[in-house]
C-alpha cells in the first residue's frame, strides 16, 4: 500500500515545476488565437433513461455515469447529481427549436424567430407543441454560464432548460431579478454574473413515468476575478464572438431535445 508521502509525491507529479509555471505566465495564450466561430461552448445536461450516455453500446458513452449525473457534452466531463455544479450566469436567451416528430424519425431542423407566425399558430398536444406543418415547436431557455471548478479554475458552459425544465428556468430568472445588495449608496441589484449557483438534479414522476429535473440554490457572490470573468463572457456572448454550436442542441436519441422521455 503506498505511503501518505508517496500519494502526494505522485499527485504533484503532474503539476507543472516553478519554472515551467514562470514561463506560462510570461507566455500566457501564445498560439490559442484560434477562429472563435470554431469554439464549442458546451451544453451542461443531465443524463436521463434514454441518453445515449449510459448505454456501453453509444459512442457517446461517458463510463462511470449514472441517470440524473450532470454532464459536459465537448469533454464527457460527469458530476453526480447529489453533488452538483457551481455556476456563475453571464447571459440567457430563449430559442425557438424545430423537431421532426420521434415517431417520424426524429431530427433537429433548425431555429425559427420567435416573431415567426408559426410559433404563435403552435397547437398544444398533450406535453407537446405542434407547428403547422405537424413537427414540433421546442421552447429552449439556454443560460450561457461560468462553471466553477472544485478547485476554483472557471470553465464555459450551457445550461439549457426545455420541456419539464422551463418551470426551473422561469424560477431562476425570478430569484435572479428579486436579487438586492446592500452597498453605500443602498439596496442595488447585482449584475447576473455578481451571483453564483448550485445546480443539482433530482428525480421527479407522474402517471407517465419519471425523469431527472434541476434544483438550483443561491450560493452567494464569487470573488471578484470571477466577476470580471463573467463580464467578459457576457460581452463576448452579446458581440456574438461566443455562441452555442447548432449540432449540440440535440443529444437524446432519435434526435429529440426533451430532457424528459414526455
Amino acid at each position: 500500500m503506498a505511503t501518505s508521502k508517496q500519494v502526494a509525491e505522485k499527485a504533484e507529479a503532474g503539476l507543472p515545476s516553478a519554472d515551467v509555471m514562470d514561463f506560462f505566465e510570461e507566455n500566457e495564450g501564445d498560439g490559442l488565437n484560434y477562429d472563435t466561430s470554431e469554439l464549442q461552448i458546451p451544453f451542461l445536461r443531465l443524463i436521463q433513461a434514454l441518453s445515449p450516455q449510459i448505454k456501453k453500446s453509444d459512442p457517446a458513452y461517458i463510463a462511470g455515469s449514472a441517470m440524473g449525473d450532470i454532464f459536459n457534452t465537448v469533454t464527457g466531463e460527469h458530476w453526480a447529481g447529489e453533488d452538483g455544479i457551481t455556476v456563475i450566469p453571464c447571459y440567457q436567451e430563449t430559442k425557438y427549436l424545430k423537431f421532426k416528430p420521434r415517431d417520424a424519425g426524429g431530427g433537429y431542423m433548425g431555429e425559427l424567430s420567435k416573431d415567426d407566425p408559426d410559433v404563435a399558430r403552435a397547437q398544444r398536444s398533450g406535453a407537446k407543441e405542434i407547428l403547422p406543418d405537424g413537427n414540433e415547436l421546442v421552447k429552449s431557455d439556454q443560460h450561457y454560464c461560468i462553471l466553477v471548478g472544485e478547485d476554483g479554475v472557471p470553465s464555459f458552459g450551457i445550461v439549457d432548460m426545455k420541456s419539464t425544465q422551463i418551470k426551473i428556468s422561469r424560477r431562476w430568472k425570478t430569484q435572479l431579478s428579486m436579487l438586492k445588495v446592500k452597498t453605500s449608496k443602498g439596496l442595488k441589484s447585482p449584475p447576473i454574473y455578481g451571483t453564483q449557483w448550485k445546480l443539482k438534479s433530482v428525480e421527479e414522476s407522474n402517471d407517465m413515468g419519471s425523469w431527472y429535473n434541476w434544483t438550483l440554490e443561491n450560493d452567494g457572490h464569487p470573488p471578484i476575478e470571477l466577476i470580471e470573468a463573467g463580464k467578459a463572457f457576457r460581452e463576448s456572448i452579446m458581440s456574438g464572438e461566443a455562441k452555442a454550436v447548432a449540432e449540440d442542441v440535440a443529444d437524446t436519441p432519435h434526435g429529440q431535445t426533451e430532457e424528459a422521455p414526455f
